[in-house]
C-alpha cells in the first residue's frame, strides 16, 4: 500500500513528472507550479510506494462569495496517479488524506471538476454544486460540505485562483 505524506521541496520535479505522465500533457504540471508559486496551495500530498512518488493531489484556496460573506473552500485539482499504479486505491487514499487535512484546516467545503463515477464515493455531489456560479456545470462539477449544511440553498460564486485561467 502507498504511504501518503506532505510534499517537500525535493518532490517538485517528480510531482511535475507524475502529473505530466498521468495527464499526458504539460498543462497540469504548469498549473501546479503556478498555484504553488502564487501562494494558493492549502494541501499538497504525494503517494509513495517503495520510496518512489507515484501520485499527487493538490487542494488550493477557493473562496465562495455569498453576498458580503465568504466561505473558505478548496478546489481539488489536480489529482494524478502514474498509469501503472492506477486502480489500486492510491487515488482514493490521496483524496481521503487530502480531505482529512482540509477538515483540519477548518475549511467549509471542497469543490472538484472530476469523474462523476469516482468522486461521489467521498461525498461529492453535483447537486450540492448546483447553486454555485462557476465556469463549470453538469455532473462533473461537484462539491462536498466539510461543515454540514453550509451549501444548503447556497447562492454563491466560486473564485478560482488566477493560474486556473478561468476569469
Amino acid at each position: 500500500m502507498a504511504t501518503i505524506r506532505a510534499e517537500t521541496p525535493a518532490d517538485l520535479d517528480v510531482i511535475r513528472a507524475v502529473n505530466r505522465i498521468a495527464f499526458d500533457s504539460d498543462e497540469e504540471p504548469m498549473l501546479v507550479d503556478g498555484l504553488r508559486d502564487g501562494g494558493h496551495v492549502l494541501v499538497s500530498l504525494v503517494a509513495e510506494i517503495d520510496e518512489e512518488v507515484v501520485g499527487h493531489i493538490l487542494f488550493t484556496a477557493l473562496p465562495i462569495e455569498i453576498g458580503d460573506d465568504t466561505l473558505h473552500a478548496a478546489a481539488l485539482a489536480p489529482m494524478a496517479v502514474r498509469p501503472e499504479y492506477q486502480n489500486q486505491g492510491i487515488g482514493s487514499a490521496l483524496v481521503m488524506a487530502g480531505l482529512g487535512r482540509c477538515r483540519e484546516l477548518a475549511l467549509d467545503a471542497v469543490v472538484v471538476l472530476g469523474h462523476p463515477n469516482f468522486y461521489p464515493r467521498f461525498g461529492f455531489s453535483a447537486e450540492l454544486a448546483g447553486n454555485l456560479r462557476a465556469p463549470f456545470e453538469g455532473d462533473a462539477f461537484m462539491a462536498l460540505e466539510l461543515r454540514l449544511g453550509i451549501l444548503d440553498g447556497c447562492d454563491g460564486t466560486v473564485r478560482y485562483a488566477p493560474p486556473f485561467g478561468l476569469d
